[in-house]
């Protein structure tokens, strides 16, 4: 299939970034969000970062014209109908998901691939509820977007190959770097990223080491680019939690079971950089 026009579900952090790189590879995105309010943020976002791109000389004025005249927000399903492919990037609760995905499969064609951003609920229980289970498919981004090069693109049970074959052409498109992978708790990388994060978080709360020592450890020691707690705040801590009681839920395993402090600070409200903070405080 040649995907030419995309949608995308949510405008938020993921959204906007995913926005941005179709709309700056070439393609005509239409995005839903729930209200004006939240369009013109979104708009302003991408903006945002364009804008950079041409004050650096990386584009010139028409481009950068040309890659914000690509996008269109509405508050309506209805203006999704005619995508080739969507890709859904709202909060991680399966079934906030699942509504989305009754109402695209509502509106759009029998041949438009739906993608979730979803990192690590069940491709195959998302695609359940609509009536093509063979075009759902997983389209995990990383954050932030426009820098992370790696997409994981999972399969679920009633997959076809067809539609795997291309959305990996697609997430190529848009200049990423894709793996494909068939549906399992946490897919790859949350699968071994997250368990780090929670044992950072125990080795604080058990006064073994600082914050700063901690992500000094993991820097210095493996090479990170990040230790574990900047990195959590960066992605929100609560995207952390959500996604360890997923894996916890689905294969029982103790290591996966979140630590009482992330816990915590959820429900303190201390998601990391999106509230001003997390591990760390952020102006």
């Amino acid at each position: 299939m040649d995907i030419k026009k995309v949608g995308v579900i949510g405008g938020g952090t993921m959204g906007a970034g995913i926005i941005q790189v179709a709309a700056q590879s070439g393609f005509e995105v239409v995005f839903k969000e729930a209200d004006e309010e939240r369009i013109e943020k979104a708009i302003a976002t991408v903006s945002k970062f364009i804008n950079k791109k041409l004050e650096k000389g990386k584009i010139d004025q028409a481009e950068r014209d040309a890659i914000i005249g690509r996008i269109r927000g509405t508050v309506n399903y209805d203006d999704l109908a005619d995508r080739d492919l969507v890709v859904e990037a709202v909060f991680e609760d399966l079934a906030v998901k699942q509504e989305v995905f009754r109402e695209l499969d509502r509106v759009t064609r029998a041949d438009t691939i739906l993608c979730t951003n979803t990192s690590g609920l069940s491709i195959t229980e998302i695609g359940a509820v609509t009536g093509k289970t063979d075009k759902v498919i997983g389209m995990h981004f990383f954050s932030p977007v426009p820098a992370m090069a790696l997409v994981e693109v999972t399969k679920g049970e009633k997959t076809s190959e067809e539609t795997c074959e291309t959305v990996l052409d697609f997430a190529r498109a848009i200049g990423k770097d894709p793996v494909a992978l068939s549906e399992a708790p946490g897919f790859v990388v949350n699968r071994m990223l997250d368990p780090i994060t929670n044992e950072a978080a125990a080795i604080l709360a058990e006064g073994i080491a600082s914050k700063e020592d901690i992500d000094k450890a993991m820097r210095l020691g493996a090479n990170h680019p990040m230790g574990p707690l900047e990195l959590a705040d960066l992605e929100g801590i609560d995207i952390v939690v959500a996604s360890l009681d997923t894996m916890y839920r689905e294969t029982g395993l103790l290591k996966f079971k979140p630590h009482p402090l992330l816990v915590k600070m959820v429900r303190a409200g201390k998601l990391g950089r999106k509230t001003g903070e997390g591990f760390y405080k952020y102006d």
